[in-house]
């Protein structure tokens, strides 16, 4: 990303090549007009063959007064560099056509690259959709190292690496036992046979190569030699995490800046929107000020979002086109809201997209019968002028935009809301209205960029750029609370003249294994050493001298690992001048009314307003335009709202907000304070805004947890529920969560009454108290005014912790047949009192309590539990001062008031769903039955009232409480029925109480989904729960029966108390993916997690790392899945090692009862689980059942092979 030679004379040239236009910037030393800025179509065959090469031929063409033709090569003599960004690469990672890849892995893992985290993208959605793998086919290799160490290891003993053949020392100095070294010989006959297939790129991905990377490059080393063109993981990312690791080998072989003998198809990845957040990190941000910059770059089909603070925010793990790569990359985030999303009237709401008119056909006023957009209301409104835009429009390509078509279009769509909630809009605030709703939709990732990380949005400024940026760059502002828009002169090509401001990086990365405490600065210093000294190396090597270099070093410090130095190659700034100096240097004074181009018509402010138009390019530094206006630029229409003012400045265009409000608010917004009518746009705007708070939370929750359960697994759920105790927000973490957190709620605030103060929080986990079984431990931070004691609404988060103690580790015990045997259970406790944390208190109920019964231990995790308790506190704060943000811009009345409408908007979605059941099925009662595998039968009876559009659904006949752990809090099938009602809808609604409103429930008591206060409930949470929803499924004939279990599995030791404290010791516990159900349209998908669980897995890297344990096969069972007209998605195969003697339990269901199919469909098979136990009688395989418990020894391995999923349609 910079100069590559020592002269300073010649051209320097940056294209951003996307994939519709590719923007390029010249800077031309020694010319009177210095820079060469323009757009050109990155296809176009009938006059050239490449865009890039031909940008760069224009540019020589203007520099040397002279054509330069197509047909011949370059002479790029007077070029000094050529910088390229693009979203290509992105483009074909999205498309899945890059090269065709051979991958190579471990032996074992040949699907582990398919399963992935096992999460399915879409929760709701239950066909379950994935994109393809970026690889073609799969090699496996017989090679196996692991880690000799792990961190979950209280008895550690020093290891003489020198006494064990088997033990190497790794790059952190660390010792790895090799198990098996590959065998050459072989593998070459594997590549000859790829090679003979016509496969000449390679991926390879071994695993802990991160740390001992050997193996790997024995087989690169040999296929090079062989011909083929290789990715390697530890090359490429030497960080831990093997599934990312490895997409990102597959990404780099599928297809800062670098050399283009240095190209990587990863880093390819987003470098095109990289290029913009370089570009207004050095030109909008000011050093002088230090106020950190917001990049807000809103085009055609989505907008991305980005922050600067004087570094470059990265991240070091991404998701890309379903694909999680590992590689560092500037932290940017894409929301499916922009110029070309599509306007929809969904369920009495506004609704903007997620899908796009694209170029073609475009927006309705693009005259080729596209849909309703975003643009279309803002031509409407006079936020955009077709006599400045050129004619380029209609079938000919040779019309204006078309006004009179998106006006036609709007008065249309008046109407039919009109007509639907009796209301008496005009189609300006219609149009208005799906604006607002868009700002407040593009304003939602841009919080979670930032009151995410614990940083107050309102204190940032805001850079826009991209083509539709400038007409909603005030608006989104004053949605923030942001109260200054910068917008660069070069704004509409920002991406281009970002990488002509880049500086080109090398980067070189070294895991390291240590806690920062025990490193003294001269060990620190050495590893730098090495580093910077062969970044510099490289970076000499293409043409810097040492003065040109600056070295960052990083250490990433999470809860332990590695170090990175990144070396740059410092590219002179063009024209880069900060804002505040612009500022200084002109004397400001308002435009005169003579500069304005013309007047127009500008609908703002709930009236319409006629306001001058000026062009930018007539504009003089200093001077000043009150708002309401309109700048337009060459490639752009910039708003100027009542109450900002721009001020032009040489380089920028600078919108501040003025002191005085001269109420920019729309009318339509002020009025819904004053009255009890709820107003679909506001409505809108709100259902955005909460559902935004609940999933910051969360994002607070992941950040701040320590324990993998919550940061890695994503095993919580956050909410925010109204003064009457009812959901209105529960961002879709983990499903069997939805129904459950407002029972939890509920039962505080009855409890409780009017005798909580400020500062108090509950938490709770009992099955009576809303919850789902004890692990999952709920916190719950009542808001509470101060003057009249009341709530004034309630925050809480869900999550499920390793251990909290019990008769076995992990607090999964798979034969508890009494509520204690699980683990500590409290109905409620006040966790704060008046502000304090009561550690105290807590200690006493989940050590001490639980120990005291026979068999049974206290937590053995307990500072973990501490620290997420804690993290779960913080976590709701985050959601009390977001809301309490609202009532301050809105006031309270109004945000209750919406609270009640958003929940009201849910129920009358789901009535209208319940009256397309009824008629489909011509009024007959949906019947389902499926029995557990102990016998136990699961019953239901829906009976739908058409004119209410009310449902009942009748659980009796289910069987009784049963002496075992099956049983399931009533919670859990409400939030069975929310999870299906809200698959069915197939749209995204807010998840709220509104969704049961229409529903009543009959569940008799004392039954396995109503159980007694003292039953064991711990399976019914996972297993239960799977099978309820299976039922629900059933009675709606949606899908076939999925694999009807989490295959839950738990391992660990200690927690007994010992002279009065606990042993050490540890709980791990995971669930495990399988076959999901096929539907009347598609074929159930394969190694995923399905209805009431969306859990990622752990790597496996990182369970060998913290665990005794070696992952020895993680894949697809194949042939598992029914057979049918669409058949069943297949289970997986998971077998683990354990390296020291633990206690072992698994929980499943599926073992005796198989997932049924549906219309003439095949079932699933039948999950198994297996223990390879080795002892005096030699090594054989027993049969563990669906539920059992057992202390293997060193060496015994256990295997879990889970159900596939039930087909539809016989064959």
């Amino acid at each position: 990303m910079g100069s590559l030679g020592p002269s300073r004379k010649k051209i320097r040239i940056a294209i951003d090549r996307g994939g519709t236009f590719t923007d390029v910037h010249a800077y031309i030393p020694g010319s009177n007009e210095p820079e060469m800025v323009f757009k050109l179509l990155s296809v176009d065959p009938r006059n050239y063959k490449d865009a890039p090469t031909e940008g760069i031929r224009r540019v020589l063409a203007h520099y040397r007064g002279a054509p330069v033709s197509r047909d011949e090569p370059l002479d790029i003599s007077d070029v000094e560099s050529v910088l390229m960004g693009t979203t290509v690469a992105t483009n074909a990672l999205l498309e899945r056509q890059g090269e065709r890849v051979a991958f190579l892995t471990t032996k074992g893992f040949r699907d582990l690259f398919v399963i992935g985290n096992q999460a399915r993208p879409h929760i709701f959605d239950l066909s379950i959709h994935k994109l393809q793998n970026l690889y073609e086919r799969v090699v496996e290799v017989d090679e196996r190292v692991t880690m000799e160490e792990f961190l979950e290891n209280p008895e550690k003993q020093p290891i003489d690496i020198e006494s064990d053949p088997e033990l190497v020392k790794g790059l952190t100095g660390e010792p790895v036992r090799v198990l098996k070294k590959p065998d050459l010989e072989v593998v070459a006959s594997q590549l000859s046979d790829l090679k003979a297939k016509g496969f000449k790129s390679l991926a390879i991905c071994f695993i802990h190569s991160y740390l001992y990377p050997n193996h790997e490059n024995e087989v690169a080393e040999l296929a090079r030699s062989m011909g083929f063109n290789v990715s390697v993981s530890s090359k490429l990312q030497p960080t831990i995490k093997m599934v990312s690791r490895g997409n990102s080998a597959n990404a780099d072989a599928d297809g800062g800046l670098c050399l283009w003998q240095n190209f990587s198809g990863l880093r390819a990845i987003l470098s095109g929107p990289a290029g913009g957040v370089i570009g207004f990190g050095k030109s909008c941000y000011d050093p002088e000020t230090k106020i950190p910059v917001i990049g807000f770059d809103m085009g055609g089909t989505s907008t991305d979002i980005s922050r600067f603070s004087g570094t470059y925010d990265h991240v070091f793990e991404t998701e890309t086109a379903e694909v999680t790569l590992q590689t560092p990359q500037l932290d940017i985030n894409t929301v499916a809201a922009a110029g070309g999303s599509i306007l929809h009237w969904k369920n009495g709401l506004f609704a903007i997209g997620p899908d796009s008119a694209g170029a073609h056909p475009g927006p309705v006023c693009y005259r080729k019968g596209g849909p309703l957009t975003v643009t279309d209301a803002n031509l409407f409104l006079g936020r955009l002028r077709p006599e400045y835009f050129p004619s380029i429009f209609g079938p000919k390509e040779d019309e204006s935009l078309d006004y009179d078509a998106a006006a036609a279009a709007l008065h249309s769509l008046t109407k039919k809301i009109n007509s639907e909630e009796g209301k008496s809009f005009t189609p300006e605030e219609v149009a208005s209205g799906f604006l607002r709703v868009a700002n407040e939709s593009m304003s939602r990732p841009i919080r979670s960029l930032t009151e995410g990380r614990g940083i107050r949005t309102s204190n940032h400024v805001l850079a826009t750029f991209g083509g539709a940026g400038g007409q909603h760059a005030c608006d989104v502002a004053e949605a923030l609370g942001v109260e200054r828009v910068v917008i660069h002169r070069l704004s509409s090509i920002l991406s281009a003249y970002g990488i002509a401001l880049a500086d080109l990086t090398h980067e070189i990365q070294r895991p390291k294994a240590a806690e920062l405490s025990d490193l003294s600065d001269t060990q620190l210093g050495e590893v730098f050493k090495v580093l910077t000294d062969e970044a510099t190396a490289t970076l000499v090597a293409q043409g810097f001298s040492d003065e040109q270099i600056e070295h960052e070093l990083f250490l990433n410090l999470r809860y332990k690992e590695d170090i990175r130095v990144r070396a740059l190659g410092k590219t002179p700034d063009s024209n880069v001048t900060s804002v505040s100096q612009a500022l200084k240097s002109v004397e400001t004074r308002l435009v005169q009314s003579g500069k304005r181009a013309s007047t127009t018509k500008l609908y703002t402010s709930g009236k319409w307003h006629e306001v001058d138009l000026f062009k930018l390019e007539d504009l003089s530094p200093g001077e000043r335009v009150v708002g309401p206006a309109i700048i337009l630029d060459q490639t752009q229409t910039i708003m100027i709202q009542p109450s900002w003012t721009a001020t032009v400045l040489p380089r920028h265009l600078l919108i501040d907000k003025n002191t005085i409000s001269q109420g920019s608010v729309d009318e339509a917004v002020e009025l819904t304070a004053e009255t009890d009518e709820v107003d679909p746009i506001q409505l809108s705007v709100f259902g955005h805004r909460f559902m935004s708070i609940a999933e910051q939370m969360g994002r607070s929750l992941q950040m701040t947890s320590v324990s993998v359960n919550i940061k890695e697994r994503l095993d919580y759920s956050c909410a925010i529920s109204s003064p009457t105790v009812g959901l209105v927000a529960n961002a879709p973490h983990i499903p069997c969560h939805l129904g459950a957190m407002s029972y939890a709620v509920a039962y505080q605030a009855e409890r409780w009454g009017n005798s909580l103060r400020p500062g108090d929080v509950l938490v709770s986990n009992h099955p009576a108290a809303g919850g789902s079984h004890l692990p999952d431990v709920t916190v719950i931070s009542p808001v509470i005014d101060e003057d009249t004691n009341e709530v004034l609404f309630w925050t809480a988060s869900r999550a499920h912790h390793a251990d909290i103690g019990g008769i076995s580790a992990g607090s999964m015990p798979p034969h508890s047949k009494e509520i204690w045997q699980e683990g500590a259970s409290f109905l409620s406790f006040k966790l704060v009192d008046g502000g304090r944390f009561d550690e105290e208190g807590l200690a006493e109920i989940m050590l001490k309590k639980p120990a005291s019964y026979p068999g049974s231990s206290g937590t053995r995790t307990w500072n973990d539990n501490v620290s997420d308790l804690k993290a779960q506190i913080a976590a709701n704060q985050k959601g009390i001062r977001l809301i309490q943000d609202s009532i301050k811009e809105y006031g309270l009345p109004t945000v209750q008031k919406y609270m009640l409408g958003i929940q009201n908007n849910a129920e009358k979605v789901v009535r209208n769903l319940l009256r397309q059941v009824h008629d489909q099925f011509g009024g007959l009662p949906l019947e389902a039955e499926d029995q557990m595998d102990d016998g136990s039968k699961l019953k239901l009876k829906i009976r739908i009232n058409r004119e209410g559009g009310s449902a009942v659904f009748d659980f009796t006949g289910t069987s009784r409480e049963m002496y075992g752990n099956l049983n399931a809090p009533r919670a859990i099938t409400f939030s069975a029925i929310i999870f299906v009602l809200h698959s069915l809808v197939k749209e995204d609604i807010s998840l709220n109480q509104g969704c049961l409103a229409p529903i009543n429930v009959i569940i008799l008591s004392e039954t396995i989904i109503s159980p007694s206060l003292g039953a064991a409930t711990v399976s019914g949470n996972v297993e239960t729960s799977q099978r309820v929803t299976d039922v629900v499924l059933r009675a709606f004939q949606a899908a076939a029966a999925s694999q009807g279990t989490c295959n839950n599995v738990t391992f660990g030791y200690g927690g007994e108390m010992v002279d009065g404290k606990a042993k050490p010791g540890f709980g791990y516990y995971e669930t495990i993916a399988g076959g999901a159900g096929a539907g009347p349209s598609w074929e159930g998908q394969s190694g995923v997690h399905v209805h009431m669980t969306n859990t990622r897995i752990t790597d496996p890297e990182s369970l060998e790392r913290r665990y005794p344990c070696i992952l020895r096969e993680f894949g697809i069972r194949r042939g598992s899945g029914g057979r049918g007209k669409y058949n069943g998605g297949d289970g997986c195969v998971r077998e683990i090692e354990f390296r020291r003697d633990l206690h072992v339990s698994v929980l499943s269901e599926r073992r005796t009862v198989p997932p049924y199919g549906l219309a003439g469909g095949e079932p699933g098979a039948l999950g198994e689980n297996v223990w390879v136990r080795h002892d005096e009688y030699g090594t054989r395989e027993i049969n563990l059942g669906g539920k059992n418990s057992c202390e293997m020894k060193k060496g015994d391995r256990i295997i879990i092979r889970s159900p596939g999923g039930g087909a539809y349609g016989a064959l």
